[in-house]
């Protein structure tokens, strides 16, 4: 899926988000998977100060944490890397 088309599916709201589409997302934002810790996958970005927890729950992804995830990008104004 495109990243752009990715975007506006998360940004949509939906609850039936897949945790490889945010795990994508996220990576496209710069983010990188710090490490695992059982199903938390910690990720973490050079200019943000918090890590993201990401867990894949039935291959789908906690609505809570797509929204933690889109506050991050938007609070530190991240760009989409090409």
């Amino acid at each position: 899926m495109k990243k752009q088309k990715l975007l506006r599916k998360l940004l949509s709201g939906s609850k039936n988000i897949r945790f490889s589409e945010v795990k994508s997302c996220a990576e496209a934002f710069g983010f990188h998977l710090e490490r695992i810790e059982g199903s938390h996958h910690i990720y973490k970005h050079p200019n943000v100060l918090e890590l993201v927890n990401l867990q894949n729950v039935k291959r789908k992804a906690k609505p809570y944490q797509i929204r933690q995830l889109l506050h991050i990008i938007e609070q530190y104004n991240l760009k989409m890397e090409e």
